[in-house]
């Protein structure tokens, strides 16, 4: 009879919940993921495969981040993508310049390169606790999960579909943590304006998350999502900010006209009024309410476009 050789055996992983233990360290993570990248010849799969991290790389060193690239954890590729880990600390960073640099490095992949794929990325953004061993199998947590289920997420793949594709090479989506913690804390040089709340759903995924896209070179709409789209596990004031902020969303418009009419449709033929008790025009309410969505810093083409 064979004795067995207990070495061989893959080592016994901890029960959840049954005693106490350390968190594996804080990690950013930026994932990437080719747009199309399934729709296009296999003979392209490669050199997109190929491309996609020396993109990263180029535009890590323009943005002076170069050690990032060096001191990456568990890199890997996806195929289509690409995904690292990076000292949580650098996130303002990443965010921004990086995120404009990289579009400034597709702008010129994309133009310049003589024959080559063009390539549009989208990009997520996240932070939260990853083990890291080392080997192939560092990595592996929620927090990685939820960067891939962003990266896949609604929102952020319909903005590359309706931006313009000789324009905008990148569209990111950060998760709320890594909005609260890097932007709206003040740490990145770009103002919470230039970001649009939504909320995160990848089709046939029970996923759903608060999160935010921000596009460095807008060539269309950004719309924020309707307010009964929202996750319903997020609760007004969750994140530390006003909870007048969910109220952007629908916001509540009261008419009223003690003495006169009020149309809120068509009118067709005349229409009479007698006011015998008139004291001055009431505006019961705001008359402006905050203004959300995105301001980029370029706009090319008619901005009055879909408007019509």
């Amino acid at each position: 009879m064979r004795e067995v050789d207990h070495s061989e055996l893959p080592r016994h992983t901890a029960r959840p919940y049954t005693r106490t233990r350390p968190l594996p360290p804080y990690r950013g993570i930026l994932a990437v993921d080719a747009k199309d990248f399934t729709g296009r010849p296999a003979i392209e799969h490669e050199a997109v495969s190929r491309a996609v991290p020396e993109l990263l790389k180029t535009a890590l060193s323009k943005a002076d981040l170069h050690d990032l690239w060096y001191d990456r954890k568990f890199p890997a590729s996806t195929g289509d993508g690409y995904v690292f880990g990076f000292d949580p600390t650098r996130m303002p960073f990443v965010i921004h310049p990086l995120l404009l640099t990289l579009q400034d490095v597709l702008t010129d992949f994309n133009v310049l390169s003589h024959g080559a794929v063009p390539i549009r990325l989208r990009v997520s953004l996240h932070v939260g606790p990853l083990p890291d061993t080392g080997d192939e199998f560092g990595g592996n947590g929620t927090a990685r999960n939820d960067t891939h289920r962003l990266l896949d997420s609604r929102p952020v793949k319909a903005v590359l579909a309706s931006h313009k594709e000789s324009l905008t090479h990148v569209a990111a989506i950060l998760s709320d943590r890594c909005y609260e913690d890097a932007v709206a804390s003040g740490y990145t040089g770009r103002h919470p304006d230039h970001f649009v709340e939504v909320a995160a759903t990848v089709e046939g995924k029970p996923f759903s998350q608060r999160a935010w896209i921000y596009v460095p070179q807008p060539s269309g709409p950004l719309h924020d999502e309707p307010s009964d789209a929202a996750p319903s596990q997020v609760s007004p004031g969750e994140t530390g900010r006003p909870s007048e902020r969910d109220d952007t969303h629908t916001p509540r418009t009261r008419n009223s006209a003690p003495h006169g009419n009020i149309n809120t449709g068509t009118v067709h033929g005349g229409q009479s009024v007698a006011n015998h008790h008139v004291a001055g025009d009431h505006v019961g309410g705001n008359k402006a309410d905050r203004v959300r969505g995105f301001q980029g810093d370029q706009v090319h083409g008619n901005k009055y476009q879909g408007r019509q």
